[in-house]
């Protein structure tokens, strides 16, 4: 099946398998007929309230059906559709929506409640557009769901038929420094990117993926890209309790399963029913590194399921996999190459690197985004060609530098340092967070760390571990140190240590660093202050 444009994952489908099972959500479900079917409609409801090629609208709902057909109506339509993270509040809500000027705005009602007073600052938004609202508490300036559909049944306009290179989709970064940026994708890039996966993974009609991780964030919205390119289909779910997502994965007879780190801990500590162990065929891990003990515990709960172990950034999409027949004896890298990329690891003289040598991830190809939206410094500092020296084996187009530090072993297998803004500097030395806290997980009376620096007098920066404890009145922190002067060299050695009921997270899962180093930033200081105010023994 050819699919060139984002909208097609759907529409092509509906002519090869129109009755075929799309997506369900609770007790509802809808094929790929009416899937496709609700879809044209809402894109030609767009176009009969003047939504103009490229477009931007803003989909801030959770995982329900018009989630789901508002991101496909827009490009069918020839706008640009940008998801907003359920999770977030009103204020980075409008954000988001002014940063990318907003035509359309979809949302509830219950929602709309919250944000309508900001919204009125949003001078871009021309059409607001409600579920889940009564039509006589529909506010005027507003159209509610149902009756946008209708629009778009009557109207006789034509839909777009799109460029592949051009705009489909901003996704927006987390922003834990700063406000987020919004990364540009195309219909090819969302489009590629699904064929690698599912090639990987070995996708197909048979598959049911549950998608719990909002698809403002590129690992949920490739839960529906890969599954509909495939003709699988979707279970939309927003859950409470890590149990719910088990009793939904054996509810629905799911194949395939992905989540970040903290929610693979949590399901990691329960018991799974048969039924989801003989039925779920693998699980994916991104947005971070699993700890081996909970890869441990999943293995053994689900003996049936292939554990792929996944690294990726918003600007190229997905970069790289572990196959699970190599995590016996590579449980620490991050893979090769998924298929139709190119990644490279370049010192800071723009060299390719020796085996073992650090470097920065550097990828290439049909995966990588189109830019930083209304952002050109960026756009420039992070995508940009390979130096010189490499263009002429490897070519001149764009590669996007991630930022991130890794390393390759003589067999080519990368492995992750750490972000390079993460990097801890101590006593002249550069420190990965990472690799430090790979040593401290594997302590049974640490359930989760985050080692970060803070600012220090002597050193530069103090490395500090914050520690989620299995159970706060076992936990022994001369143990904890005696291990560490085992198993780190003296440069490594933490300095602080703070026991914490829970480590803070951004909306996509990923433990937020900057907030954590704010938080202790004095911490250092203090300490010395109070050390210093304590009577000397004579």
């Amino acid at each position: 099946m050819s699919v060139s444009s984002f909208d097609q994952l759907v529409t092509s489908r509906a002519v090869k398998s129109p009755r075929a099972p799309a997506l369900l959500h609770k007790n509802e479900l809808l094929n790929y007929d009416e899937l496709a079917s609700q879809v044209n409609s809402a894109a030609k409801g767009l176009l009969e309230n003047g939504l103009s090629c490229q477009q931007r609208v803003a989909i801030y709902l959770p995982k329900q059906f018009e989630a789901v057909i508002s991101l496909f109506a827009v490009c069918l339509a020839g706008g640009a559709f940008v998801p907003v993270n359920p999770l977030l509040k009103s204020q980075q809500v409008a954000y988001i929506i002014d940063n990318c000027q907003a035509s359309v705005f979809v949302t509830s009602f219950s929602r709309y409640k919250q944000l309508k007073t900001l919204l009125k600052s949003c001078q871009s938004i021309q059409t607001i557009i409600l579920t889940g609202c009564k039509a006589e508490l529909c506010p005027v300036d507003c159209l509610r769901w149902e009756d946008f559909i209708a629009q778009g049944l009557t109207s006789h306009l034509p839909t777009a038929k799109n460029d592949p290179t051009k705009m489909a989709a901003i996704l927006y970064t987390s922003g834990s420094t700063g406000q987020p940026k919004g990364v540009v994708l195309s219909h090819i890039n969302l489009v590629e990117g699904a064929k690698s996966v599912a090639q990987y993974l070995n996708n197909n009609e048979s598959d049911r993926l549950l998608a719990v991780l909002p698809f403002s964030f590129d690992y949920g919205l490739s839960q529906l890209t890969t599954a509909f390119l495939c003709g699988a289909s979707v279970v939309l779910m927003e859950y409470l309790l890590p149990r719910d997502v088990i009793a939904a994965v054996s509810r629905f007879q799911i194949t395939g399963l992905a989540a970040v780190p903290p929610l693979w801990m949590q399901l990691s500590e329960l018991e799974w029913p048969q039924q989801a162990i003989d039925r779920l065929r693998y699980f994916t891990n991104s947005g971070g590194a699993m700890p081996s003990s909970t890869l441990q515990k999943l293995r053994q709960a689900l003996p049936n399921s292939e554990p792929f172990l996944m690294y990726g950034l918003t600007e190229a999409f997905r970069s790289s996999y572990l196959d699970p027949k190599e995590i016996d004896c590579r449980a620490n890298s991050i893979g090769k190459a998924i298929p139709n990329a190119e990644l490279f690891v370049l010192n800071p003289q723009g060299e390719l690197c020796e085996p073992e040598e650090a470097g920065e991830l550097v990828h290439k190809g049909i995966h990588v985004a189109l830019g930083y939206w209304q952002n050109a410094v960026k756009t420039k500092e992070k995508f940009r060609p390979l130096p010189k020296a490499l263009q002429q084996k490897y070519g001149k187009e764009i590669a996007v530098w991630s930022g991130d530090s890794v390393k390759l072993d003589i067999d080519g297998f990368l492995y992750f340092i750490g972000r390079n803004d993460d990097m801890i500097k101590s006593s002249g030395y550069r420190i990965s967070p990472a690799e430090l806290e790979n040593v401290i997980q594997d302590q049974p009376q640490v359930k989760e760390v985050a080692a970060i620096g803070i600012a220090h007098v002597r050193l530069g920066q103090a490395i500090l571990l914050v520690i989620t404890p299995t159970a706060t009145s076992l936990f022994d922190e001369k143990e904890l140190l005696k291990y560490c002067k085992n198993k780190l060299p003296n440069f490594m050695q933490p300095q602080f240590i703070e026991l914490s009921d829970s480590l803070p997270r951004n909306p996509n899962g990923k433990i937020n660093r900057p907030l954590l180093s704010e938080r202790y930033q004095d911490l250092a200081s203090k300490t010395l202050k109070a050390r210093a105010q304590v009577p000397r023994k004579k």
